[in-house]
């Protein structure tokens, strides 16, 4: 039974079986494609034919009208698209033709997912009895309670990344944001309706999702946010487009995929009220000595080898005059002083816009343990000349293993405090939160790690006299050692009888 966990999707078991379903019949880069496409139409197929029934048994003859689906929020499938059509033919030898027309009409239907969805099923690289196999464990997937808020392919997609990277030698973690990171940031800036929201890296659009998600919450109306998003990867952002349009949600993602140091798609013309994002952690050779003169850099030229605070500045020079940023960093952009950037850093914070830095534990990221950073950059910051720090390390639970998440608590314990700091009201807590003033992040050479400004948690007295646990401590500490060395004579012996010595 799988973990419901946000850092989990719901179905990982069937995931891993489709997968090796098509283990060696495929090239490893095209059964990503196969599963990511088939959990498209599944997924859409699922909500459609939920919503259909309901029409259908309130019988005023609404279930082949597409406005009576987008009302809801619910992606209308053609019929030549619907999932009982798939999964009846899944072994008929035209299962690849059948999949591939699906595709096509869906794209008919909806003309900004046209050349985005995946049409390689009926080639004859894949075999038809293979697929029509992965066609019926998606047949047999509990797609019930899959929550809405979850970036539902991308995840999926890192999930196989992470399952075949010892066999691909593929990184992940480079377009999938964990859920409880999406959540912190939503929470934190809090989108509000008519707003434009912007991602500069947006990969498969979680944070799009994510947003949708909390204004529909809070005001009940999700076709009220402007979406703008910009994406290098060209499989990335066929992606992106998939998962906004299953949710309802129209996005401005260009074209088609452009490097946004190179081509910024949306020009200067976009000035967002809120920007999230979760940039490429320490991207080099991203193109320094071809934009060194470009008007983005209005703190300082940031180096060739690490792309950081090239981000930052190009999501500054987006920020509407009462703007707000969230992003996520690698933890070395707090503290470098390297080529340039500690001037950089100091001339933004001199700037007052950095509002907070909150330090996020270890194992959030579904395949990658880097420990990472949440910076929030705000101009016309509503305490003026202070910044709030606080380091949740130690934050959140462990799924499994190998998965941290955050509960909904430990999210709203982080927004709350970051409110709180706005409003003027908040107290510190040592080894948690605390204001400095620029002067005070002055004195630290304009480093940013939050350590260095809450401190640590004072401990709760025990109780026990200081004498009697440093003799107890010791007396154990005694008795470990003596351990050690009766183990380490017996590894010595050991050895000694098959003829080793040490």
């Amino acid at each position: 039974m799988a973990n419901n966990s946000s850092a989990n999707i719901g179905f990982e078991k069937q995931i891993w079986d489709a997968a090796c379903e098509l283990w060696g019949h495929i090239p490893a880069a095209d059964y990503r494609k196969v599963i990511i496409g088939l959990i498209f139409l599944r997924y859409i197929g699922n909500a459609f034919e939920k919503q259909y029934s309901k029409l259908v048994a309130e019988g005023d003859g609404f279930e082949d009208d597409p406005d009576a689906y987008e009302a809801e929020n619910i992606f209308f499938v053609p019929e030549k698209a619907r999932w009982s059509r798939i999964a009846a033919a899944a072994h008929k030898p035209e299962i690849g033709t059948v999949i591939d027309n699906a595709m096509r009409a869906i794209e008919e239907d909806n003309k900004k997912l046209k050349n985005v969805l995946p049409k390689n099923f009926a080639s004859p690289d894949l075999d038809k009895r293979v697929l029509g196999n992965v066609v019926d464990l998606f047949t047999n997937m509990n797609m019930d309670d899959t929550e809405e808020s979850k970036d539902l392919l991308g995840r999926t997609y890192e999930y196989c990344i992470a399952q075949f990277a010892a066999y691909e030698g593929v990184k992940g973690g480079e377009f999938y944001t964990p859920a409880s990171i999406v959540k912190t940031i939503v929470a934190v800036l809090r989108p509000f309706s008519n707003c434009r929201v912007y991602d500069p890296c947006c990969g498969s659009g979680g944070m799009f999702v994510q947003s949708a998600k909390f204004i529909q919450a809070h005001s009940n109306m999700r076709g009220v946010i402007s979406v703008y998003g910009q994406e290098s990867n060209a499989d990335t952002w066929k992606m992106a487009k998939m998962n906004l349009a299953i949710r309802g949600i129209d996005a401005n993602l260009g074209e088609h995929q452009a490097d946004t140091f190179f081509n910024d798609i949306h020009g200067d013309s976009l000035k967002a009220d809120f920007i999230m994002a979760n940039p490429p952690f320490n991207l080099s050779n991203w193109g320094q000595d071809k934009l060194k003169d470009d008007k983005r850099w209005k703190y300082g030229l940031p180096p060739a080898g690490n792309a950081n605070y090239a981000w930052i500045q190009h999501m500054i020079h987006h920020l509407a005059p009462n703007g707000k940023i969230g992003l996520v960093l690698a933890n070395g952009a707090l503290s470098t002083q390297t080529r340039g950037e500690g001037e950089i850093r100091k001339n933004i914070i001199e700037d007052d816009l950095v509002e907070a830095i909150i330090a996020m534990p270890t194992q959030l990221f579904y395949s990658v343990t880097i420990p990472v950073t949440l910076w929030f950059i705000t101009k016309n910051k509503e305490q003026k000349g202070k910044t709030l720090f606080i380091d949740a390390r130690d934050m959140g639970y462990m799924v499994d293993r190998k998965h941290r998440d955050f509960t909904d608590e430990d999210i709203a314990k982080l927004a709350d405090t970051v409110a709180d700091f706005q409003k003027g009201k908040l107290e510190e807590v040592k080894g948690f939160c605390a204001i400095a003033t620029t002067e005070e992040i002055a004195k630290q050479d304009y480093i940013l790690t939050p350590g260095r400004y809450v401190g640590i948690a004072e401990q709760e007295d025990d109780g026990e006299p200081y004498e009697e646990k440093m003799k107890r401590l010791t007396g154990e500490l005694s008795g470990l050692f003596a351990k050690s060395h009766e183990l380490e004579d017996k590894i010595r012996k050991n050895l000694e009888a098959i003829g080793y010595e040490i």
